[in-house]
């Protein structure tokens, strides 16, 4: 039996502490010229059908640092870096006659922050560099969060934000790295295990076994969604009530018992 090291990334997701009037309103600025470069970006690329970033950063850069001039000069290559994935998406799209309209719309944005552009602060806050300085943001850690602070997994270098306007709070998207010990047996039979089927290799012959897990996820996935809409709307994030119609979709225990575990 050899024992390889393996190094895995898991990303957790943090809601922040509630925030107050100055720093919403400092990230929901951040938030809306982010936007605007990815637009203006967007439009370009799709125009002169450019998909590469080097000639994206090249024809544009300038013009976003002297229209944005106070926006920190990685998040300008962010923004412009995110266009680019989503021009050539959409130019795919368009070259398969699939796309429904002239320009791709940017609906939503989420903003990859690097290391110059973000820093832990301690265990439950971070720092966040901003149009108007460096901004400090209080989280609110899980149980899963922890679980991977205590067992000694270590934080990556980036990490993603999303403004919840209506809720006045920061989505926090953070990688966590972990070295861990892989196993590889000999004499056994070789397993793959994939959302809906589970396949083994004996004697040279592949057996398939259909689990239909990914169905089980979604539906669950959808139906916990409108649940929190609706509980949400009428009682609050954080009721009760919510927490007790959750507990009653017994996800997990199907999920089990579907799988065999």
């Amino acid at each position: 039996m050899r024992r390889l090291s393996k190094t895995l990334k898991r990303t957790v997701i943090v809601e922040s502490a509630y925030l107050g009037k100055p720093k919403l309103a400092i990230l929901r600025e951040l938030e809306e010229a982010y936007r605007e470069m990815v637009e203006e970006v967007v439009k370009y690329a799709v125009e002169n059908n450019a998909k590469s970033m080097a000639k994206l950063h090249k024809a544009l850069y300038k013009r976003l640092r002297e229209k944005y001039p106070e926006m920190p000069t990685r998040l300008v290559k962010g923004a412009i870096a995110d266009a680019a994935r989503r021009a050539k998406s959409f130019l795919r799209l368009k070259r398969l006659g699939l796309a429904e309209r002239e320009l791709p719309e940017v609906r939503r944005v989420s903003i990859w922050l690097d290391d110059h552009l973000w820093k832990p602060n301690g265990l439950t806050s971070i720092r966040v560099a901003t149009h108007r300085g460096w901004i400090t943001v209080e989280l609110e850690p899980h149980k899963q969060y922890w679980k991977y602070i205590n067992r000694g997994w270590r934080l990556a270098s980036e990490a993603k934000i999303k403004l919840d306007r209506r809720n006045r709070r920061l989505i926090v998207y953070l990688t966590f790295t972990g070295e861990v010990e892989e196993y590889r047996p000999r004499g056994y039979l070789p397993v793959d295990v994939n959302e809906n089927n589970v396949t083994i290799l004996v004697d040279g012959s592949a057996y398939l076994f259909e689990t239909n897990i990914e169905k089980l996820v979604l539906g669950y996935h959808y139906r916990r969604k409108s649940l929190q809409e609706r509980y949400d709307k009428l009682y609050g994030v954080k009721s009760r009530i919510k927490r007790k119609a959750m507990r009653k979709l017994k996800e997990r225990r199907r999920s089990r018992t579907l799988g065999g575990r």
